[in-house]
């Protein structure tokens, strides 16, 4: 079969939620042509395999592209989160995915999409190939090469359980919790992240009750408060200003967390362990209490294996109830891979740049690709930033991103732009920035910024608010 070629200015291997916003920035910014790449059939990479019942940990308007805002930006008036703002569930994000890729980036014929595909890079060339035709195509790549899958994340759908599995036991995906046909006598869910959290809340939503649910916790989770991550710029440098304060007296980093606890920042769930897990999704309290319900709590570390009689954990033997069904929601999600410069001398490698929100990130240095010609300036203004995993690592990806937002938002035209992209969880309209309350937000901020990030890098194990290697 004869290889065709194809020519563009910039191949993204990857048509996730990254991918996507970056590419939307660079088109909107600069006159160039985009081939994306993706194994998928389809844009919003995760979201095409993700559970039936999920929803944005986070409100809609900081998730996407930049060019189109997710949703209505509505606020909600009714149910338990009244009065905080609209979460997208998956069937919008994947509608949304599909309209932006379709209509806006094929539309506009300066984005090429090769779905269903495989990305190689030889070292010498770059070859797509179709996973139906088994077609192969040689991209000639006049500028760059983006990855934008450096932190995809891993989920349950496409990841098989971390624990051995006896061949009598009922063991399942989160996803397949919507197709059940007969119900189980108990749930065990095995999991510490949002992904549990979710299959707990769901099931409490469906008639559950908590006494037929056995949570198996290997770790115990801080979360974010999500009343404290709203797209209103009070509440976003309230935020900002809490953590400082908190930071700036606290003598360790268990004593971070529960100063944040305290100011209604951090939640957790049980108030009698000091959490060791710090990814940090968001949480309603509402949802707080459904998880607090469940009184059948596993905390013997991993499970190694199950049979149909036991569960094997790092630190003891629990008995698995006939009838169970085994609810697997222990993939890793985040990723850690090294944090590199995103522009290296091979390739742009997507990550975050300020604390979170990824999709801003990805938007942000699609900007700067496009308004900016030397790549030193480029990583000065957009230095990657680490996930986090545990507290430390929150800690270091607060000093991290607090040091980015100076850097790129000392720039006019970048601060211009951030102040007008919905995705930027610290946007302040200009319209609003000399309200009293806002005003008020700020100089206590400014008050506390300075000795919080010193202590927080000192938490974080860095020896002054600069990032060590």
């Amino acid at each position: 079969m004869a290889m065709r070629s194809l020519e563009t200015d910039y191949l993204v291997v990857g048509a996730g939620a990254m991918g996507m916003a970056f590419t939307d920035a660079l088109i909107d910014h600069a006159d160039v042509h985009v081939t994306l790449v993706d194994r998928r059939h389809a844009a919003g990479g995760h979201w095409q395999d993700a559970y039936p019942f999920v929803q944005l940990h986070q409100a809609s308007q900081f998730y996407g592209v930049a060019s189109t805002v997710l949703g209505t930006g509505a606020v909600q008036e009714q149910g338990p989160e009244a009065g905080l703002h609209e979460r997208a569930r998956r069937s919008e994000i994947q509608n949304y995915y599909d309209d932006i890729l379709h209509r806006r980036f094929v539309g506009s014929g300066r984005v090429t999409f090769l779905g269903g595909s495989e990305y190689e890079d030889d070292g010498s060339e770059h070859v797509v190939t179709s996973r139906v035709s088994g077609e192969a195509t040689r991209v000639e790549v006049r500028r760059r090469v983006v990855d934008a899958t450096y932190l995809s994340p891993t989920i349950p759908a496409t990841t098989p359980p971390p624990f051995g599995v006896a061949d009598d036991v009922d063991v399942v995906p989160v996803n397949q919790l919507a197709t059940l046909v007969t119900a189980p006598s108990s749930y065990v869910i095995v999991g510490s992240g949002k992904t549990a959290t979710d299959a707990i809340v769901w099931l409490s939503n469906n008639g559950v009750p908590a006494d037929r649910i056995v949570w198996v916790r290997p770790r115990e989770p801080w979360m974010l408060n999500r009343a404290v991550v709203q797209p209103d710029p009070v509440v976003s440098v309230q935020l900002a200003a809490d953590t400082m304060a908190a930071a700036a007296e606290a003598e360790s980093l268990d004593d971070l967390f529960l100063r944040l606890e305290a100011a209604g920042v951090m939640l957790r769930i049980d108030t009698d362990v000091a959490p060791t897990m710090a990814k940090t999704p968001t949480l309603a309290e509402w949802e707080l209490d459904l998880l607090r319900s469940i009184e059948k709590v596993v905390r013997l570390g991993h499970i190694k294996h199950v049979t149909s009689g036991e569960i094997v954990l790092d630190q003891g033997v629990v008995p698995l109830p006939p009838g169970s069904l085994v609810v697997h929601c222990a993939a890793s999600g985040l990723q850690y891979p090294p944090v590199v410069p995103l522009w290296g001398q091979d390739k742009i490698r997507l990550q975050t740049i300020r604390a979170g929100f990824p999709c801003f990130c990805a938007a942000l240095a699609g900007f700067v690709e496009a308004t900016r010609d030397d790549d030193r300036e480029r990583n000065r203004l957009c230095p990657p930033n680490n996930l986090p995993d545990n507290p430390a690592d929150w800690a270091q990806m607060q000093v991290r991103g607090t040091l980015a937002t100076r850097a790129y938002g000392a720039e006019p035209d970048i601060a211009t732009w951030a102040n007008g992209c919905a995705l930027n969880p610290a946007r302040v309209d200009p319209s609003r920035r000399d309200a009293p309350a806002v005003e008020a937000a700020a100089a206590r901020l400014a008050g506390v910024v300075e000795p919080g990030l010193a202590r927080m890098a000192a938490l974080a194990g860095w020896r002054s608010a600069t990032p060590e290697p």
